[in-house]
């Protein structure tokens, strides 16, 4: 039996649940999506960096991941807001509960995009662009933003698919598609392929996907290494997974990772570096508050221009899921790879991705509070004592009611 996978992803998410919360507090204002728009940095100074753009924007060459100071030059325009992540939290909920009302199989990939096994709900592929359409339709209307339905038969292709043309999109890439709509594509638009890669394998004639997938194994494993070739490899010919893994199924680890704009480097560590960190120590936490679970080992890794991987982890006194003390030890740790003697910065080298995450996982049984918890904890503990008071207090009196005019005269009320 064919299965039939979906990759459904919200429409520049935090830029659209932006603007959602925006028009549902004013109803008269300017809708963001409509408009060169971005999310990202500090709004004041006009620092970090672009972590998602409207449509317009996108037009004027803002990118994902680049620094505010340059997407300001490209559009000086460019209407900027700050990130919200209680809202980014509520919608993300909303949107994957919708999901799980057509699957009890939803793997939610990120804050904002999921893989969704449709092969038991869609009778066949009509019904499943059928289905599509009905998800995006219940997502517009009851939530007032757009995504985009990717559907084929393993999650490689899905997610391909649902990155062709945006919004509001359903698009398919069976595996007899993969000749017409994905070999013609440039390398760079390739799943898993960096910017970085893509620069590599251009170099050397290999510009599209197919061009990719016509290379021999070898001449790929020569230049991105055994692995990275042998996936590039793989990935051009639509090969993936078709398991989509449920929620139950329990992480052992939570991360994030994003390539950079440029090269981090000593100049430019501040300005690109940090804000990096702190995204992505935010997106990590959004996570675990989502599942509800706790981790007390932080981890940074980064990989320098010479495509080798470098990590450092720390052990925390006590577990969290709170960005700030994800973010605090990250850049600590960073901090450490990058500027100690012998370090990445050290030998001349510049760093090309960066990740952040956390593992050994808890579910908060083995938290040991700080003050401020403490402090919290006592106050609720002194509340709930004066409500044990209270409520005894009336228990006696009922009684002595009771004992003197009968036990009908007076009831506990139902709350």
């Amino acid at each position: 039996m064919e299965r039939i996978i979906f990759h459904v992803d919200v429409n520049s998410a935090f830029l659209s649940w932006s603007a959602v919360k925006r028009l549902k507090e004013d109803p008269a204002s300017v809708d963001l999506r409509t408009i060169p728009s971005a999310v990202g940095g500090d709004v004041e100074t006009r620092h970090g960096i672009i972590t998602a753009k409207s449509i317009p924007a996108k037009k004027f060459g803002v990118t994902t991941g680049e620094p505010v100071t340059k997407a300001l030059q490209k559009c000086p325009g460019l209407i900027l807001v700050s990130s919200d992540w209680q809202t980014y939290r509520q919608y993300s909920r909303a949107f994957i509960s919708i999901l799980h009302e057509y699957s009890g199989i939803v793997e939610q990939a990120s804050v904002d995009e999921a893989y969704v096994d449709m092969t038991e709900a869609a009778s066949d592929r009509c019904e499943a662009e059928r289905l599509a359409a009905k998800i995006r339709e219940e997502v517009r209307t009851r939530l007032g933003f757009t995504v985009n339905v990717g559907i084929s038969s393993n999650k490689l292709l899905a997610k391909m698919a649902s990155d062709f043309q945006k919004p509001d999109r359903t698009h398919t890439l069976w595996p007899e598609e993969i000749q017409t709509k994905m070999w013609p594509l440039p390398i760079g638009s390739l799943y898993g392929c960096g910017s970085k890669t893509a620069g590599r394998l251009s170099g050397i004639g290999i510009v599209t996907i197919g061009d990719a997938a016509a290379a021999e194994l070898s001449v790929l494993q020569s230049f991105l290494g055994e692995k990275g070739g042998a996936y590039i490899c793989r990935a051009a010919h639509g090969i993936g997974s078709a398991r989509v893994q449920t929620q139950s199924e329990d992480a052992k680890s939570y991360s994030n990772e994003t390539t950079t704009a440029e090269d981090v480097t000593v100049k430019n560590y501040e300005r690109l570096a940090l804000p990096l960190i702190r995204h992505l120590s935010e997106k990590v936490a959004l996570r675990l508050q989502r599942d509800k679970v706790y981790g007390s080992t932080v981890i940074v890794s980064v990989k320098t221009s010479d495509f080798r991987r470098h990590s450092r982890q720390k052990k925390l006194s006590s577990s969290t899921n709170d960005a700030s003390v994800i973010f605090r030890n990250a850049r600590e740790l960073l901090q450490g790879l990058l500027y100690e003697e012998n370090g990445i910065f050290d030998r001349g080298a510049g760093v090309r991705l960066i990740g952040v995450g956390v593992s050994t996982l808890d579910r908060g049984e083995y938290r040991q509070m700080d003050f401020d918890g403490f402090l919290q904890q006592q106050k609720e503990e002194k509340e709930q004592a004066a409500i044990r008071e209270k409520r005894n207090r009336l228990d006696d009196m009922m009684r002595t009611v009771q004992a003197r005019y009968g036990t009908d005269m007076i009831h506990r009320g139902i709350p």
